[in-house]
């Protein structure tokens, strides 16, 4: 046997290793990815089908079918929609807006630290703190007080439209720059020739962001509000920590009802149930939503 039919072997292990070096780096992160994401799903689904506080009980369907008769639960998901579109609807326009009258500013580039602050920030330190701005502390009805706008003290957990303002409130304050920071990445990423074209026609600074600049935005608008629609349904620490889903489950999401469910009652199966028909809802709107903007953009 020559050198030459000993090496061969020898070649193509060596090659071998060298495709697998890639996935074996990246495997850990893999698998640790897959076992808090992955599993717990699996798991949350076989337990939908199991009632019982402490020994599991075959449940079947009934957990699902409890559901759609469930006031508490319609009620959520009420709330979540109603809070959701508001909140959403707020963010999108504010961050547009700032991305469309910066994102050609050389400065943008040193300044976006400064917008990304709240996004930093943790959110139970951020709900916190407008806790004690809008009813421990009483500080925004002080201020509005003093500018001659109010004559009194305002509990803003009286009402659930005050109450719901609070929630919008904290969840805009905070979140606004992560769709800002992508809009601008999107806007400084488009072909400039493209927009310098438009100008040379005679359009202006407006008609060229709404009818040029804005339609090749539809992807990167869709993933971004999709990203933002999945946060915001799982909605916890702004209910949790300042309205506790008052006054009379106004403002309890499905977020903070799942956990209510899982560990006040403690009824696992039942927000298993809950969680798992959620998600299902959450990935079919999700894939309608992202074909069709995807598809619109293409066009475009």
């Amino acid at each position: 046997m020559t050198a030459a039919t000993l090496q061969a072997p020898i070649r193509r292990r060596s090659l071998r290793a060298r495709k697998m070096f890639p996935y074996l780096l990246v495997m850990p992160a893999v698998i640790y990815l897959l076992s808090i994401t992955l599993y717990p799903g699996i798991y949350a689904m076989y337990r939908s089908f199991y009632g019982g506080k402490f020994k599991l009980e075959w449940a079947g369907l009934d957990n699902y079918k409890t559901l759609f008769t469930d006031y508490d639960f319609l009620n959520a998901i009420w709330n979540t929609l109603l809070l959701g579109t508001i909140t959403l609807g707020v963010e999108f326009i504010i961050a547009m807006v700032l991305a469309a009258l910066v994102y050609r500013d050389p400065w943008v580039k040193g300044l976006r630290i400064i917008f990304l602050l709240p996004m930093l920030l943790m959110p139970s330190a951020v709900t916190f703190i407008w806790k004690l701005m809008f009813n421990d502390g009483r500080i925004i009805s002080d201020l509005l007080k003093r500018i001659g706008l109010i004559d009194f003290n305002v509990d803003w957990m009286f009402t659930p439209a005050l109450a719901r303002l609070v929630v919008i409130w904290t969840d805009v304050w905070q979140w606004t720059p992560f769709l800002f920071i992508i809009f601008v990445a999107g806007l400084q990423g488009q072909d400039k020739e493209v927009e310098e074209a438009a100008r040379l026609d005679g359009a202006s600074w407006w008609s060229t962001f709404f009818n040029v600049s804005l339609p090749m935005m539809r992807p990167i608008i869709a993933v971004a509000l999709i990203l933002r629609g999945i946060d915001i349904l799982n909605m916890f620490t702004p209910i949790q920590l300042i309205t506790q889903g008052a006054p009379g489950g106004a403002t309890e999401t499905l977020g903070h009802y799942i956990t209510r469910k899982a560990w006040d009652g403690p009824d696992f199966g039942y927000a298993s149930a809950a969680s798992v028909l959620v998600l299902i809802v959450t990935v079919i709107l999700s894939q309608v939503l992202v074909r069709r903007y995807f598809k619109s953009g293409t066009e475009a």
